[in-house]
């Protein structure tokens, strides 16, 4: 299956937020939050957005882009590149699952 020239792509294609990858992406974000101990209203606030915001990507209904990300990790005290590791120590593909 392709692209036609409609643009439209009529395959199955799985929802990257859905993808255990990401889970553990939330899941280091929730426990970073949790360690600078602030709540989801907190860090909303110093982001300039409602509590909601934090919410949806916490619970993988928002993804968060790369400057985001980058705005979060300041907010939580967080060093990127730590996080970075972390995040790629922690990936450790399980059976029938794809790698990146």
């Amino acid at each position: 299956m392709g692209y036609p020239a409609t643009g439209y792509y009529f395959g199955w294609m799985p929802n990257p937020l859905h993808r255990y990858q990401y889970e553990i992406f939330r899941k280091l974000l929730v426990g970073a939050r949790e360690e600078a101990g602030l709540t989801q209203v907190q860090v909303a606030a110093r982001l300039g957005k409602p509590q909601s915001f934090v919410s949806k990507y916490e619970r993988g209904e928002r993804r968060l882009d790369f400057t985001e990300f980058l705005e979060v990790a300041d907010i939580l005290g967080v060093d990127a590149s730590a996080f970075i590791a972390r995040y790629r120590a922690s990936q450790v593909p399980s059976e029938g699952r794809s790698e990146p």
